[in-house]
């Protein structure tokens, strides 16, 4: 065989690789059952199409019901740190409940958007702020959610006298901490969490899916990193319970674990990966002009389905 044929058998080969409706892979071209790099982020680029292109409606009750999940977690390291208190080990066993919850029941949370959305604004098919308004709508749902569940949880009766105190003891020991160790600790976390989206990406079964997540986040509880939606909640249920003044905790405690948690997981993970893929663009659509990147609202990727993907392709761009 011939160097050009073998090469047209190649390029047959990965033209009937297996893909999903929105024209990501579903499989791998070298080994089935394992993506590569390239193959990982062209399928982080095409769930990202769903959530820039989303509607503020649906970004935020979809980030308002994460937020309140995540009460689950707070419950369970609560109850988990009053059971345990001398082992850490133990008492981040159910750390992980509240994010399985979201990840695996695909709603939106902050720190899960800061990788997918980011590898379109780096890859030119959407708009810095489009990126912009996804973070601010799913922030502030994640936000709303996780009041709701701390006031519930600080004034429902649900704790023991003991647990109720323990809940307390997460901002007051991140306050002793100081700003930036906290912000130190966050900035790991966010890389963690960002990585999780990445492998979640290269998982094809929810088995796997559920064991990547939770050890993932149990590790976050075991070490005594931060993660700003669940310290939301932590600091609600602290002003609530003490007299400590919002202003103070809000700057001190939950500010540095916003910043470490975004730079974590756009810095440290996203453009890593971003350098080491190929830059292939899957669908094969226009990028967008620097200008459009900057100032504009659009996102280059088209959702649609692809018996009308095309049609739709051109007359958004025309």
């Amino acid at each position: 065989m011939s160097e050009r044929e073998d090469e047209d058998s190649r390029n047959e080969v990965r033209d009937s690789l297996d893909r999903a409706a929105s024209g990501a892979p579903a499989a791998g071209w070298a080994v089935r059952d394992r993506f590569s790099a390239n193959e990982i982020y062209e399928r982080i680029l095409a769930s990202a199409t769903e959530e820039i292109a989303a509607s503020k409606q649906r970004l935020f009750f979809s980030g308002l019901a994460a937020g309140f999940a995540i009460t689950l977690t707070f419950l369970g390291h609560t109850v988990g740190t009053d059971m345990f208190p001398e082992n850490r080990f133990l008492g981040a066993i159910l750390y992980p409940i509240g994010f399985l919850y979201i990840i695996l029941g695909h709603y939106q949370l902050y720190t899960e958007n800061t990788l997918p959305p980011v590898a379109l604004v780096l890859s030119r098919l959407a708009s810095i702020p489009l990126l912009l308004r996804v973070w601010g709508i799913v922030l502030f749902g994640n936000v709303v959610g996780a009041g709701l569940g701390a006031y519930l949880l600080a004034q429902g009766g649900i704790f023991s006298p003991e647990a109720l105190q323990t809940g307390t003891t997460f901002v007051s020991n991140g306050l002793d901490h100081g700003w930036w160790t906290v912000f130190n600790r966050a900035l790991v976390a966010g890389w963690l969490v960002a990585g999780v989206v990445w492998l979640d990406h290269a998982a094809q079964d929810t088995i796997s899916r559920l064991v990547i997540i939770y050890i993932s986040f149990y590790l976050i509880a075991a070490t005594d990193l931060y993660h700003v939606i669940t310290a939301a909640c932590e600091v609600f249920y602290f002003l609530i319970l003490t007299d400590s003044g919002a202003f103070a905790v809000g700057i001190e405690y939950w500010l540095p674990v916003m910043l470490g948690n975004t730079i974590g997981g756009v810095i440290l993970l996203t453009l890593v990966n971003y350098a080491q893929t190929e830059q292939s663009r899957y669908p094969d659509i226009r990028e967008l002009t620097l200008r459009e990147v900057l100032l504009s609202w659009r996102g280059g990727v088209e959702t649609s389905p692809p018996s009308s993907a095309s049609d739709t392709t051109d007359s958004e761009h025309e």
